[in-house]
């Protein structure tokens, strides 16, 4: 294994560590000898250690994006498992069923409420604890759709295209990053995200097979991603193989965004 490429023994947390991308990114970090950190909603963690016998992951039942209970829930969280080496943080919040021209203001600025400033209180936080060590990679997920429009050609009823607020949260991802990789960076902090193109979940590859072959040839690899393909771009970026890049977008889409 590159040196430097070894998570072993690092304090790793994945929040939205059991869904569709978390699980496999939880999974690996813990055969890798990380002391992981699963963090999902209502039990998910918990089953996924269950599942797939994980000896080095603590599952922690917990709603990251709850911002006025975040400071309290990360110091208790920090105070029996340590501070982290590094984060990927994939929680997430959407408006669901709305086209652009029914969707209630509400819905919108609910989105940001609990996806963006969470996830801000979450960096800061975690960031200025980080500070006196002088060493941490935190990674976030944004999306193609904070990059490019949803297609709304491929999106036949009862499917509607991927929505607006959800397309401006994740764009807002990026330009935090960028901030917070700019304001830490002489601290030794990193920030970067995760820009996924199509990784459509198990649910809708089996109801919507058309769909899922518009999506493909929308992709230059004409596929739909394999939910094992981002655990390396997110190990990449959370070890010292990245420690000279932050501030960045790795982009792993088949080729969405390049046409």
């Amino acid at each position: 294994m590159n040196p430097g490429l070894n998570l072993q023994g690092k304090i790793i947390w994945v929040t939205g560590g059991a869904g569709y991308l978390g699980s496999v990114i939880t999974r690996e970090l813990d055969a890798q000898g990380a002391q992981v950190i699963c963090i999902d909603l209502a039990g998910r963690a918990e089953a996924l250690v269950r599942e797939h016998a994980l000896t080095r992951t603590v599952p922690l039942s917990l709603d990251v994006n709850d911002a006025a209970a975040l400071p309290a829930v990360l110091d208790a969280t920090i105070a029996a498992h340590g501070l982290p080496d590094g984060v990927a943080h994939l929680a997430f919040a959407s408006s669901s069923g709305h086209r652009l021209e029914t969707l209630p203001a509400a819905e919108f600025q609910k989105t940001f409420d609990l996806a963006l400033t969470p996830t801000f209180v979450l960096c800061r936080a975690l960031a200025e604890k980080m500070k006196p060590r002088g060493s941490g990679s935190i990674v976030l997920f944004s999306s193609m759709y904070g990059v490019v429009a949803p297609d709304p050609r491929i999106y036949h009823a009862p499917l509607t295209p991927n929505p607006i607020d959800y397309g401006a949260s994740k764009a807002a991802l990026l330009q935090l990053a960028r901030y917070l990789a700019v304001h830490y960076g002489p601290s030794g902090l990193r920030f970067n995200c995760i820009t996924p193109g199509p990784f459509p979940n198990p649910g809708v590859q089996q109801a919507h097979p058309k769909f899922i072959d518009a999506l493909a040839q929308k992709t230059a690899l004409r596929r739909i991603g394999r939910n094992t393909e981002i655990v390396g771009p997110v190990l990449f970026l959370l070890s010292d193989s990245a420690s000279f890049v932050t501030g960045h977008s790795l982009v792993v889409d088949g080729g969405w965004t390049a046409w």
